[in-house]
């Protein structure tokens, strides 16, 4: 089967010949005919097999009649993180070649008026984040009336991190006779009833069992201690230890964790950079633009690259934290092994991630492989004599911590040791009467006490008496409301008459 086969328009054939596609991937061949017939469709496929492809194509095809209004856009595409939604516009600008659609962008981290400019002219495609789409509609700059298709892109991701309410008065916005489209990875239950109330008979396309791994990609796990440097060491040995390493993505759980990780593969001498999703949205960009063209090595990142990054020459991906969410894992080792290459994804597995490696291992139904290439890779009895060595440490530590610090002291409770006899060898009344009873500090002699009348004068500081002669008036009577008395407290009271 070739794209000539599905339907699409001429102009839309010559820009996917000229981008060096010939062959649709599964879900491209059964998603364009039924979004190009107006159907909802319901799309679950492995990531990296062209799900963005599957509605960019024939979004173009049907564009291609009809002219978009100020303020009215046609077409609607909401995107959960902004990388994903600047990569669906690059989709759009690399297949509409041969077209002249306008194509807006509206992303968190932009200037409002730049975006209102492109919403003034007219927008054929409008591609947003839910936050700044409802942030333009509050302000009256966007009408969704015309909107003709609505794509939902990592669905769920898109309901399953908040976006619930965003996207219910988005949907409230937008015809009721609109076409909607979903496409995702993965699709749990409670997320199904969810995507039920958004589509209208839908076709539900389901190339692969939803939450399965691509098989171009190599899974390992490693063994590595509990504590942070721990992994960080095991990290670095399997970066050195890579010989096909080109180029790899590492996921942290945490915001915090993917700055300090960054930072000390950048003190090792790695080629590094950080995204997450405190970052301004330039240098977000910035960093990966780089991580694009092969100017930086290494990108260690969150779950905000997780999703939908389209990155072909990913050769090796990194769980340096195992993901708390097994569906993230799924998406997280999809950054390599994309478009048919061969990838390899590697977890680091401390000794507290045993249930998180259980649940992945329930959701892919894939056997674990565990490798030993790590010099620095921690086994169970290793760990337990690393764990017992470092709580005798600890443990000297306390006692060091423990110990007085003065001599006197010292020699006293030395003292008291030696005096201790089990009270069964001696008689208690000779115990107490011949045993060496340590000797007991004497009190520090207190300094005779003063009559009270020098006590008195004693505590007379200087400093205190010129805090109250400063103002030089301490000997005038003092008058409760100061200087000033108002005149209506002057006036003589006259008794009551009887």
């Amino acid at each position: 089967m070739t794209f000539s086969t599905l339907g699409l328009s001429p102009k839309v054939l010559s820009a996917v010949e000229a981008s060096g596609y010939t062959t649709p991937t599964p879900i491209q061949a059964e998603a364009i005919p039924h979004v190009l017939s107006r159907r909802d469709v319901l799309g679950i496929a492995q990531t990296g097999t062209g799900k963005t492809a599957s509605f960019t194509l024939p979004m173009i095809t049907l564009l291609e009649q009809g002219r978009a209004r100020a303020r009215m856009p046609r077409t609607l595409i909401l995107e959960p993180t902004r990388e994903l939604a600047a990569q669906v516009e690059e989709n759009f600008q690399k297949y509409g070649q041969n077209h002249k659609l306008n194509v807006a962008l509206l992303i968190g981290g932009v200037s409002f008026a730049d975006q209102e400019k492109k919403l003034d002219r007219g927008v054929d495609v409008l591609i947003a984040t839910p936050g700044r789409l409802l942030d333009h509609c509050e302000r009256g700059k966007l009408l969704m009336t015309g909107v003709e298709i609505l794509v939902i892109d990592e669905a769920d991701r898109m309901l399953d991190m908040g976006f619930i309410p965003d996207i219910e008065r988005i949907a409230k916005l937008i015809p009721f006779t609109r076409q909607t489209l979903f496409f995702s990875a993965t699709m749990p239950a409670e997320i199904q009833r969810l995507a039920d109330t958004f589509l209208s008979n839908p076709v539900r396309i389901e190339v692969a069992k939803p939450a399965t791994t691509a098989k171009t990609v190599t899974q390992l796990f490693v063994h590595t201690g509990r504590e942070a440097f721990d992994k960080r060491e095991s990290l670095r040995e399997l970066i050195r230890g890579a010989t096909d390493l080109k180029n790899a993505i590492i996921f942290c759980n945490r915001k915090r964790d993917v700055a300090i990780l960054a930072r000390s593969l950048e003190k090792h001498g790695f080629s590094v950079g950080a995204l997450h999703g405190d970052m301004d949205q330039r240098a977000r960009m910035a960093t990966l633009d780089a991580f694009k063209n092969n100017r930086l090595t290494l990108l260690v990142a969150s779950d905000v690259a997780a999703r939908g990054l389209d990155i072909p020459d990913v050769s090796h991906v990194f769980n340096f934290d195992i993901p708390t969410h097994a569906d993230d894992y799924v998406h997280r080792i999809g950054r390599t092994g994309r478009a048919g290459r061969s990838g390899t994804a590697v977890t680091l597995v401390a000794p507290a991630d045993q249930k998180y490696l259980a649940a992945i291992e329930k959701l892919t139904g894939d056997n674990v492989t565990w490798t030993n290439d790590v010099k620095d890779v921690v086994s169970s009895d290793e760990g337990a004599s690393s764990s017992r060595g470092r709580g005798r440490k600890s443990d000297e530590r306390g006692e060091r911590e423990r110990k007085p610090r003065s001599g006197r002291s010292s020699s006293r409770s030395t003292e008291k040791a030696k005096v201790e006899v089990p009270a069964e060898v001696i008689d208690a009344p000779k115990a107490a009467e011949t045993a060496p009873q340590p000797r007991k500090a004497e009190p520090a002699p207190r300094p005779q006490e003063a009559p009270r009348r020098d006590r008195d004068q004693h505590r007379e500081r200087p400093a205190r008496s010129d805090r109250r002669d400063r103002n030089g008036d301490n000997d005038e009577k003092v008058i409760g409301l100061g200087d000033h008395v108002p005149q209506f407290l002057l006036r003589p009271v006259r008794p009551p008459s009887s």
